[in-house]
């Protein structure tokens, strides 16, 4: 609880040095200033950036960057709505991979209590990071992640962040798609249907998934995205009962009989002090991929209604906050369950014939294949973006020829690849720690740098802070991409 409430102290402490532009007011005699201050949102509750907004992609000069505003500009969403589609967005199905991460370094319950501050610690970190760029497009009046670079480091480089953007997402349809082959295998094994995974997998693609992701428009789906947070709701719920009722207390009674030997509770000797294995790396890069929004923090910064920045850290506070509790209750509870022998996926531990968990099956299930093609659709057309191919050239033969070759890659990838742990630690070592760690701290060195003369002091000292957790997600990406390797 203390480096949760940490996470207010780190986040306000930013925000008299960086608030308001009540404060600091910025000159609007000069056309080209204006240019990058965002207006107020349409009716969707989206900012939409001034029309000279794309003709300001090249980088800022000292000129060009101003104080932090915040305040006069602004969406339409409140506070509340804006903490609810935070968490809505942080917490996914990766939170399902958690135990399988302590279980990489421990096997014994109190493995779970350093488990749960590193869980807090990379909460915190990620939370900063996402505050910073909401500030970022405060600083440049920038309305997207890639925009933010292209103001502060320069165009020329964008591709880097917005490749690793769709290759990020690609990670997440390919998750996706490994956790419907094994949620709906298990379902079929409920309803007394042998099915294997792959052959659940290929028909849920070729008759769901493809027809879904073909659609012209996803607004109809838009609603279902709302199963997401109640299915781990459900989940969380549904997995505590079964710790405290003793279900799978031990591996020879009970439903635990009835999984595989491999998924049964195992329970160990390595515990608390199991952290300081170089294993631990494997739980701490599989957070930086659970903890992933941060590619969306622009977009909810815009959308805040009266957006200064001391409202903007306290959303991004109050929903990080809920989405590390989240976390430490899945992974505590799974871990403490199953010890050692947590599956990548925990639900996969869960016996076919518990009638509790097979609802969060379904739960989970739903969700997923109604969130797949929004998910899909941020990859493909990012893909679009990166080739540079016209909107006008964009026919729907040429979109569903790339919605079947992507597709197929992604399912020919989860046919193969089973653990879901990998996909979540070896994504978060290398994709996720560039997203939050290290390209925010560069465009907010530079940003700070061409402020010259008007960056305060503390916004110089933020600079090293900003660089030390940079350097702390390359380091902990290079220790644990080689572990999740070295576990194939």
């Amino acid at each position: 609880m203390k480096l949760i409430a940490s996470l207010f102290l780190v986040l306000y402490a930013t925000a008299p040095n960086v608030v308001d532009a009540r404060r600091r007011a910025i000159s609007t005699s000069s056309s080209s200033q204006a240019s990058f201050i965002p207006r107020r949102g349409n009716q969707h509750g989206v900012v939409s950036p001034v029309k000279n907004d794309s003709s300001r992609s090249s980088p800022l000069t000292r000129a060009d960057v101003k104080e932090v505003r915040g305040g006069e500009g602004g969406g339409t969403a409140t506070m509340s709505n804006e903490m609810f589609n935070m968490v809505k967005a942080v917490v996914g199905v990766g939170v399902l991979s958690l135990p399988a991460g302590i279980a990489a370094f421990g096997d014994a319950p109190s493995a779970a209590i350093p488990a749960a501050i590193l869980i807090a610690t990379i909460g915190v970190i990620a939370a900063y990071n996402f505050s910073l760029l909401g500030r970022l497009c405060a600083i440049t009046g920038a309305s997207s992640y890639r925009s933010a670079w292209e103001r502060t480091i320069g165009e020329t480089t964008a591709w880097i962040p917005g490749t690793t953007v769709i290759i990020k997402t690609f990670f997440a349809i390919l998750a996706y798609s490994m956790v419907l082959g094994d949620t709906f295998s298990a379902l079929f094994t409920t309803i007394g249907m042998s099915v294997s995974r792959e052959k659940a997998l290929v028909g849920l693609t070729l008759t769901v998934l493809l027809p879904l992701c073909r659609l012209k428009s996803l607004a109809s789906l838009a609603p279902f995205s709302l199963a997401g947070i109640a299915g781990m709701l459900y989940t969380a719920v549904a997995m505590a009962v079964r710790k405290f009722d003793g279900s799978y207390a031990s591996p020879d009674a009970g439903l635990a009989m009835d999984v595989a030997k491999s998924l049964r509770p195992a329970i160990g000797t390595r515990g608390a002090s199991a952290v300081f294995s170089s294993n631990a790396f494997i739980l701490i890069c599989m957070l930086s991929t659970a903890y992933m929004a941060h590619f969306n923090a622009p977009k909810f910064y815009l959308e805040l209604e009266n957006n200064t920045i001391a409202r903007w850290n306290t959303v991004v506070a109050s929903s990080f906050s809920i989405s590390i509790l989240f976390f430490i209750g899945i992974a505590a509870i799974g871990f403490s369950t199953f010890g050692g022998a947590c599956n990548g996926l925990i639900l996969n531990n869960y016996s076919t014939k518990d009638t509790l968990m097979g609802f969060s099956r379904v739960a989970v299930a739903f969700a997923l294949v109604f969130t797949y093609p929004l998910t899909f659709v941020g990859c493909r057309d990012g893909l679009l973006e990166m080739m540079k191919v016209p909107k006008e050239e964009r026919t729907d033969a040429k979109v569903d020829k790339l919605t079947y070759i992507i597709l197929g890659i992604v399912t020919a990838v989860a046919l193969k690849i089973t653990d879901l742990s990998f996909i979540m630690s070896f994504g978060g070592a290398t994709l996720g720690n560039a997203l939050i760690y290290v390209y925010p701290a560069m465009m907010f060195r530079s940003a700070v740098k061409k402020m010259g003369t008007k960056a305060t002091t503390a916004q110089m000292i933020e600079v090293h802070l900003a660089m030390i957790f940079a350097a702390f997600g390359i380091g902990m990406g290079c220790m644990g991409a080689k572990m999740a390797l070295g576990k194939l």
